[in-house]
């Protein structure tokens, strides 16, 4: 491996500029890779940009970091005698057991790729694995026994995205969905789990899922159309009959879930307000079963007998639980939840009487709980590991906004070091921007911040215009060339940045970082916005939306265009938001950390735009992962990437 290289740059903080001059657009995309994966990139490519082994000191740092975990809340079984959960203690996410509360578990699955739990069938006699391989978002489907043992194929081919869909009510069969026949359409399959066969149930083009299962037969389908619109069938798979229920040829968001009553549907959308709403479909008609609020609801589920519809209220970041009666829609009191930032469902068991909580404090890892609802007895099964550090002094996010130019305010999460003097020099401030782009910055435990606030910086997660959260407006208000009126949200933060943390009128060195979306806001605040920001770190980012589009995998493009825009119609657009039109303003520092097998923003995107950097003597670093995709899931490539980041940081903030 080779070793960190010190560049020597002497850095100049550029003034920040009102409104990004005219661009000089390219005449054409640039065209310096072709495809995504493993198989685009040559050995002598992923030896050059292998990631150097951190100093001793940082690496204990993050090493003490990343040992601050917890299991996921899993999968209990329909007696609620045994929990099965993902948990990444070998260093990736494998499969676990526990047989009661606060048990020693037993790990069920191993080697070195992720593996989740994704059902238990009824009977308790098998387990439903999913297993991808590094990281290529291609993942296999699987059975197992429920005391463990090999693992049994269900599909898992080479290239191929095989996604649980459901199973039956009786245990007998496993639905899935996969594009084995054309790489950008979902065919659905029926898996005989006694005779291990499978059977195709549906195979019309197009993004297709099953969502739901009556106890008749009947499925409710979900055909993706964008990345957030969807549209929804019934679908008889005796009589072959597919008849559409909502969502046909518009551009709205869905999601469903079978009723209690004949033919009902249970709808979350925004279709109707600027909010997610409850909403009971029945005979082509929507009736709103849950208040009108200023506030999204999420995470939709009912159980299998159709008692209890569970959902999930985002008040400004904060998740509250909420439970109805699945037949007369009037709420049902939640026993006494401990006071925390987040409370989410996990999955229920079949007859409703059990499901599992996910509770986040914001000072410890996530904490699992199961409710009974017949003794409403709330009860914690696992505990998260803080091994020689005391989290309760972990910051917490404080809640702010930042103007933009045009007057909307821009919610802003802030954790600031405590035991940090920051009013006789500014400290040093590190702006974080989420993925999606339709995500959002949450309070909450939150280790990568906390890794920042330990190094002494001011960390800061804007929810710009995109994010979820705060309603369907500011949720569209950048999508495909409409991105152009808001993408100054990058630039204003750094202002504010530099004004709110400034000190006897002395600004703070400021960087920027993110991931995937949040990478590419990294690479626009560098590039178009040149001198906003002192450095920056971009993991898995887009550098250019047009090849971005070109070589992403299939069924993502489908996804994508609605968001970012269409190849042909939306060209301008997409060529005045790539970075790479802006590259020759960058003058701060820039490191890139990608991963090999990415599917969503292939490889080619960080190559192109450090060697165009490279070019023009940018002190600008390149790390691939050969053994990762969209991000880092393995220990060893966290600790790297996390580490790099602050070391990098640490370096060019001075």
């Amino acid at each position: 491996m080779r070793p960190i290289v010190a560049l020597a740059l002497t850095l100049i903080a550029l003034p920040v500029h009102a409104d990004p001059p005219a661009p000089r657009l390219p005449a054409a995309a640039p065209a310096a890779y072709a495809g995504h994966g493993l198989e685009s990139l040559t050995p002598e490519v992923l030896d050059r940009y292998r990631a150097a082994p951190l100093p001793g000191p940082v690496s204990r740092r993050i090493q003490a970091l990343l040992d601050l975990r917890a299991p996921g809340v899993g999968r209990l079984t329909a007696d609620g005698k045994a929990l099965y959960f993902a948990w990444n203690v070998t260093g990736v996410a494998q499969v676990w057991k526990s047989d009661g509360p606060r048990r020693f578990p037993i790990q069920l699955t191993g080697g070195e790729d992720a593996t989740q739990i994704v059902a238990i069938l009824e009977g308790g006699k098998w387990l439903v694995i999913s297993r991808d391989r590094k990281g290529e978002e291609n993942p296999g489907l699987y059975l197992q026994a429920t005391d463990g043992g090999p693992l049994v194929e269900i599909q898992h081919k080479a290239g191929v995205q095989t996604q649980f869909n459901l199973a039956s009510e009786d245990g007998r069969s496993v639905y899935f969905s996969s594009n084995d026949i054309k790489k950008d359409s979902y065919a659905i399959y029926r898996f005989d789990v006694a005779a291990r066969t499978r059977e195709t149930l549906f195979e019309q083009e197009g993004l297709w899922a099953a969502v739901d299962l009556r106890s008749d037969g009947r499925l409710l389908l979900r055909k993706a159309t964008g990345g957030l619109w969807h549209e929804f069938y019934d679908y008889d798979p005796a009589a072959k009959r597919l008849a559409p229920l909502f969502g046909q040829g518009e551009k709205e968001e869905f999601s469903a879930a079978w009723g209690a009553k004949p033919g009902e549907v249970v709808v979350l959308t925004n279709k109707f307000g600027e909010f997610r709403r409850l909403y009971s479909f029945t005979a082509g008609k929507f009736t709103p079963i849950s208040d009108e609020i200023n506030h999204d609801l999420g995470a939709l589920q009912i159980d299998r007998r159709r008692t209890r519809v569970l959902h999930t209220l985002n008040e400004g970041g904060y998740t509250r639980l909420r439970a109805l009666d699945a037949r007369t829609y009037k709420p049902i009191a939640l026993p006494p939840l401990p006071d925390a930032d987040h409370v989410f469902a996990g999955p229920m068991t079949p007859d409703g009487r059990f499901v599992t909580l996910g509770v986040d404090d914001g000072r410890h890892p996530l904490q699992a709980f199961v409710l009974d609802w017949k003794t409403r007895k709330l009860v914690s099964w696992h505990l998260p590991s803080t091994p020689e550090i005391d989290t309760l002094r972990f910051a917490r996010a404080a809640i702010e906004a930042y103007p933009a130019r045009d007057g909307a305010k821009v919610p802003v999460l802030v954790r600031t070091p405590a035991g940090l003097d920051c009013t006789k020099e500014p400290c040093r401030v590190v702006i974080d921007f989420h993925g999606g782009p339709e995500g959002q910055s949450i309070p909450g435990f939150n280790v990568f911040a906390q890794s920042f606030v330990d190094a002494g910086f001011i960390h800061v997660q804007p929810n710009v215009r995109g994010s979820d959260g705060y309603g369907k407006s500011w949720l569209h208000a950048d999508d495909g060339p409409k991105r152009l009126e808001v993408i100054t949200d990058i630039e204003d933060a750094a202002k504010w940045a530099r004004t709110r943390f400034a000190v006897a009128g002395k600004a703070p060195r400021v960087g920027i970082v993110g991931g995937s979306y949040g990478g590419y806001s990294v690479l626009i605040g560098m590039t178009m916005f040149a001198g906003a920001y002192d450095a920056g770190v971009d993991i898995v980012g887009i550098s250019n939306l047009v090849t971005f589009l070109k070589n992403t995998a299939p069924y993502r493009r489908i996804l994508r265009a609605s968001e970012y825009g269409d190849l042909d119609r939306d060209a301008v657009a997409l060529a005045k938001l790539s970075p790479t039109t802006y590259v020759d303003r960058v003058r701060a520092p820039l490191l890139i950390i990608q991963g090999a097998t990415d599917p969503r923003v292939p490889a080619g995107e960080a190559i192109q735009i450090h060697e165009a950097l490279q070019k023009r003597g940018i002190a600008s670093r390149l790390i691939i992962f050969p053994d990762e995709g969209h991000g880092a899931q393995k220990r060893e490539n966290r600790a790297l990437m996390l580490g790099h980041s602050l070391t990098f940081f640490e370096q060019y903030l001075k």
